[in-house]
C-alpha cells in the first residue's frame, strides 16, 4: 500500500515539474499598429490635404517574444506583406522614413534576466552591430525629428526634452489571460505652430503584469515594471495577441556573436551623417536615394 502511495506521489511530482518547466518557456505574439497622420498631428504637424491623402491610414506589423527561464528575444516576424518586418500593408514612404529614423525595422532585442542586461542588435549598411541598452522610462528617440519647413536644409535643432509625469491608476485589464495594471505616462512639451508657442501633452498607456515573472517591454524606453503586454499612444499601439508555452532553444534567445559593438554616441554620429547625405540627395536636384537604417 505504501509503495503504491509513494509511486502515485512520485508520478504526480514528475507531472508537476514537467508542467512548471513547460510554462517557463514559450512565445508571445505581438501586433503593432501605426497611424502616421495621427503621429504627425501629435507632434504638432499640420498636413495639407494633398499630403494627407498620400499617407496610408494605418499599417500593422507582427513581433514575437521568445522566452526561457533565463533569457528572451524580441524581434519582427517576417511575412508576405513585408519581409523586413517593419510594418506590413501599405507603408509607403512613411514606413521607409520611420526605418531611416532608426525606429525599429529589423532591430532585435535580447534580454538576460539574471543581470537585467538588454542588448540591441541592428544593421547599418552591411554591418551588424550590437549596443548595450536597458529597460527604462525615457523620451529618447520616441519620434523622428520632422522638419517643419521641407525647404530648410539646415541642421535640425535638437528637441527640448518634455516634462514627464507618471501616473499609476487603479484600472485593470486582462491580456492573453494575465491580469494587467495600468501606468499612464504624460509627456508635456512646447511646440510652435504658426509662430505661436503652446504646450502639448501626450498620454501613453502602459499595461503590465507581474504574473510572468520577468521584466520586458516591446519598447525598452517605455517600461516601469513587470512584463509590458500593451502600449497605447496617439497614433500607435502594441498589444500581445497570444501566448504559447513550448520549448525554446537557447540559440534563439542569445545575441549573434557576429555583431560588432557600437556605442550610443557612435550610432548617433553615423545616423546624423547618413541623414545629411539623405538631405543632400533630396535637395541636390538628382535622383533621390533612400538609405535604410535599422
Amino acid at each position: 500500500m505504501m509503495k503504491r502511495i509513494f509511486a502515485i506521489f512520485f508520478l504526480s511530482s514528475i507531472a508537476l515539474c514537467a508542467s512548471a518547466q513547460k510554462k517557463s518557456s514559450g512565445a508571445i505574439q505581438f501586433e503593432s499598429t501605426i497611424d502616421p497622420a495621427a503621429m504627425m498631428a501629435a507632434s504638432g504637424i499640420k498636413l495639407s490635404e494633398q499630403v494627407a491623402a498620400r499617407i496610408p491610414s494605418s499599417s500593422k506589423s507582427q513581433f514575437e517574444l521568445l522566452f526561457t527561464a533565463t533569457n528572451a528575444s524580441y524581434m519582427p516576424v517576417e511575412d508576405n506583406e513585408d519581409s523586413n518586418g517593419a510594418g506590413g500593408g501599405n507603408r509607403g514612404g512613411f514606413g521607409r522614413m520611420m526605418r531611416f529614423a532608426g525606429m525599429g525595422g529589423a532591430r532585435e532585442y535580447y534580454y538576460s534576466f539574471a543581470d537585467k542586461k538588454l542588448t540591441e542588435v541592428f544593421d547599418v549598411s552591411d554591418t551588424t552591430y550590437y549596443m548595450a541598452s536597458k529597460l527604462q522610462l525615457s523620451t529618447k528617440n520616441q519620434m523622428p525629428a520632422f522638419r517643419a519647413n521641407p525647404n530648410d536644409s539646415g541642421k535640425v535643432k535638437p528637441m527640448v526634452p518634455p516634462v514627464i509625469e507618471v501616473v499609476k491608476t487603479d484600472s485593470t485589464r486582462k491580456i492573453i489571460g494575465f491580469n494587467c495594471k495600468e501606468v499612464i505616462v504624460k509627456s508635456t512639451r512646447k511646440v510652435k505652430i504658426l509662430d505661436v508657442e503652446r504646450n502639448v501633452t501626450d498620454e501613453t498607456h502602459i499595461w503590465y503584469t507581474t504574473e510572468l515573472g520577468f521584466d520586458f517591454s516591446p519598447n525598452p524606453n517605455l517600461w516601469t515594471e513587470g512584463t509590458v503586454l500593451a502600449i497605447d499612444a496617439r497614433g500607435t499601439s502594441t498589444t500581445a495577441k497570444s501566448i504559447e508555452y513550448r520549448n525554446v532553444s537557447i540559440k534563439d534567445v542569445t545575441a549573434p556573436k557576429k555583431a560588432k559593438l557600437i556605442t550610443e554616441e557612435e550610432y548617433q554620429a553615423k545616423l546624423e551623417a547618413m541623414m545629411k547625405r539623405f538631405r543632400g540627395n533630396r535637395t541636390g536636384g538628382g535622383a533621390v536615394r533612400t538609405i535604410t537604417v535599422n
